[in-house]
């Protein structure tokens, strides 16, 4: 699948300009680097959950009214955004299956294309990476074991889980610039 051809999906109104992308998988996998990633060749913005979830709650507890409203959030964000004509790559867990719905829904009503792309890296590298990282998030290891139990599972194609289209995997497990070239395979 690339996105640099004709429009894969095409709003129901024909009126979106922006694509709307999902950069998902579980925590520590390398979402927010494929994002940015992403982000450059589809000239897009990147809206995270973990910016969001700080900006309404400062003290968050990850109770799951939290999580309704943090995604609710950032895909009120994003419609708002697509519509305008700009470009937005989502980067979150969507590690429950009616969220990435709800956004292929959103790029129903809003977005020329969609695209959703998941994040994967051995279990190894991700524990590695945890460990030396120092940003917004909150997720350690034991965070991505949990969500290695409950996240919905995502098909090779995830149509028959209402997100159109195909999935993209992206393999995060090698050094940057390889990861890089996964994604410039796809969106170059």
């Amino acid at each position: 699948m690339r996105l640099d051809g004709p429009s894969s999906r095409m709003s129901q109104d024909g009126s979106g300009t922006g694509d709307l992308v999902v950069v998902c998988g579980l925590p520590g996998v390398g979402k927010t680097t494929v994002a940015e990633r992403v982000a450059e060749h589809v000239d897009g913005r990147v809206l995270r959950t973990d910016v969001i979830r700080k900006e309404l709650f400062p003290e968050p507890t990850y109770a799951e009214e939290e999580t309704e409203a943090v995604y609710d959030e950032l895909l009120d964000r994003a419609r708002d955004r697509v519509a305008e004509g700009e470009s937005i790559v989502l980067d979150a867990t969507f590690a429950d299956e009616r969220f990435r719905v709800a956004a292929s829904e959103t790029a129903d009503r809003a977005a020329d294309r969609f695209a959703l792309v998941k994040v994967e890296c051995e279990e190894s590298v991700v524990e590695e990476r945890i460990r030396r990282r120092d940003g917004i998030s909150d997720a350690d290891f034991d965070v991505h074991l949990h969500f290695k139990e409950t996240f919905d599972r995502i098909d090779a194609d995830d149509s028959a889980r209402g997100t159109d289209g195909d999935v993209v995997v992206v393999d995060n497990s090698g050094d940057e610039a390889e990861t890089r070239a996964q994604v410039d395979v796809v969106f170059g």
